[in-house]
């Protein structure tokens, strides 16, 4: 056949088509045939996954990664302890500098602050405002204040197990704990360590 008449169309084009990670999902897809009666079903659970998800994401935005070498603000460190009862001569010396990041921060590339918002943690310390200190790489055993994407809502609560079952349990008689059931959509995101609290 002439080189002037060869059919020169079909077939992938070098460049051609949606680049991966730029639909709505944010990463590659692929096609799957699913019957026509279910479309609307399945349909409607992709966009409330969507939905959770984005919501993560804007409840993440008050979050933010420590660098992964923060810089060095050491202060005095007096060796005297204050007394939060009668007065005690003070000792007046300087101990050593202290950096709150050696303090707070075990694992910059695995920590991240979040504020505190509602009260259902005050019997644990945490008010609303408050800043927690975050460690992913811990892990969330029972005992532990946790933060939690509970069907796309962040929480800190204190994780929990009595007879099997999983709770988040709170800090104050006017919240209930809550039931963790196997159709929730439950991510622990960290491992609550310290509590920045104004006064």
């Amino acid at each position: 056949m002439p080189e002037t008449t060869k059919n020169k169309h079909g077939g992938r084009r070098p460049g051609a088509g949606r680049k991966t990670g730029t639909g709505p999902y944010g990463e590659s897809t692929k096609a799957i045939r699913v019957p026509e009666s279910l479309l609307p079903s399945i349909k409607a659970m992709l966009d409330d996954r969507k939905d959770k998800t984005q919501k993560i994401a804007n409840a993440l935005d008050s979050a933010y990664l420590p660098a992964q070498t923060p810089s060095k603000v050491s202060l005095p460190l007096f060796s005297g302890k204050v007394s939060a009862g009668f007065p005690s001569p003070a000792d007046d010396y300087v101990e050593k500098s202290l950096d709150l990041n050696d303090l707070l921060i075990q694992k910059p590339a695995a920590t991240f602050f979040v504020r505190a918002q509602g009260e259902s943690m005050l019997g644990a310390g945490i008010h609303p405002n408050d800043t927690l200190v975050v460690d992913r790489s811990l892990e969330p055993v029972p005992g532990k204040i946790v933060i939690c994407a509970l069907d796309g809502e962040l929480v800190v609560k204190r994780l929990k197990c009595r007879a099997g079952q999983w709770l988040l349990g709170s800090e104050n008689t006017a919240y209930k704990d809550i039931v963790l059931r196997e159709e929730m959509d439950t991510v622990i995101w960290g491992v609550v360590t310290s509590v920045i609290h104004p006064v």
